[in-house]
């Protein structure tokens, strides 16, 4: 059974603008006919550029906002007519506002999450170790919030999301502005997380990577309307995107021609040759490595940069769902 459920929901906002001594309203809708369910411990990378209705989306799911038209269904309940229920089944994080309290030592906040959620003292004593070790929080709990450094402060509102033990957790930029190293402890913790607990995860990210590293599913909308649903290898092959031959030689040689690739770079004895992600590479490596003198050779995979790009760049009409 779908533990989020969206059926043709849409929002629209009315907006004011004045010209000269008039002014004039028009509707503009952040989400348009918004279908599609979400399965227990799934982690799904909830992507588009900014203004698409990924944050109305979310705000709907946690019962902020209440739908224009059409139906949402949290953990078996309509977000908007259950606020307070729900609230102790989800976790929220948004990257750019904290859930703590900006004066008190961290393990204060800690322990007000636990008297407004009711975890019994036992439960919240159990996670609150749990994740002060896997998140390295140990020397920050008697550290004032406003002290925290940004990454700090990240991995404190994570844990303060989870103590409850919910059901369900949306990530709202979770990683924005953190160093490669504190990204890829929080990347770990969740993934460690969401095997361990089951836990369902709604990530919204302009880093392609957590999607890479988190997600076994990827939605994209753009304008409030759903432009791609399904897996991130199914979004590569839907925009053909191209794989690279990286191919180093013995000597500088003159292009490498070999039918069904093309020489995208040279540089001294390396060069680029590009192929059909729906072709095999074997192939091609037997016959560079039969005739022509091969030193090293590695093949890459197009970015999800590349791909989300073009992606935004076709017509909505002309894209499926994987």
């Amino acid at each position: 059974m779908s533990v989020i459920e969206l059926q043709n929901v849409s929002r629209a906002f009315t907006v004011s603008r004045r010209t000269g001594w008039r002014r004039t309203r028009r509707e503009v809708r952040a989400v348009d006919d918004l279908t599609f369910s979400v399965e227990p411990g799934e982690v799904m990378g909830y992507i588009g550029p900014n203004g698409a209705g990924k944050s109305t989306t979310i705000k709907m799911l946690t019962g902020i906002l209440v739908p224009t038209s059409g139906a949402i269904r949290v953990a078996g309940v309509d977000p908007s007519r259950n606020r307070l229920k729900l609230a102790k089944r989800i976790g929220v994080v948004f990257g750019q506002r904290t859930t703590l309290w900006w004066d008190l030592p961290l393990k204060d906040s800690f322990a007000v999450l636990q008297k407004l959620y009711g975890v019994p003292r036992a439960r919240h004593r159990e996670n609150l170790a749990t994740f002060v070790e896997l998140l390295d929080l140990g020397d920050l709990l008697d550290v004032p919030v406003r002290a925290l450094s940004l990454g700090q402060r990240m991995r404190g509102d994570i844990a303060a999301a989870l103590l409850h033990d919910p059901e369900i957790v949306y990530l709202d930029e979770p990683t924005i502005g953190l160093d490669i190293i504190s990204k890829a402890r929080l990347r770990a913790f969740l993934a460690q997380v969401n095997k361990e607990r089951q836990i369902t995860v709604i990530l919204t990210t302009h880093d392609l990577d957590d999607i890479e590293a988190l997600c076994s599913r990827v939605m994209v909308i753009d304008h409030g309307h759903q432009v791609y649903d399904g897996t991130l290898e199914g979004l590569r092959a839907s925009q053909s995107a191209p794989r690279t031959l990286i191919v180093d030689l013995a000597t500088s040689h003159p292009p490498i021609t070999i039918p069904g690739t093309t020489v995208t770079k040279i540089d001294g004895p390396r060069q680029h040759l590009t192929f059909p992600t729906t072709t095999s590479a074997a192939p091609l490596v037997a016959q560079i490595a039969a005739d022509y003198p091969l030193v090293d050779l590695s093949v890459t995979e197009p970015t999800i940069e590349s791909i989300i790009a073009k992606l935004y760049a076709t017509p909505p009409s002309g894209i499926g769902n994987s």
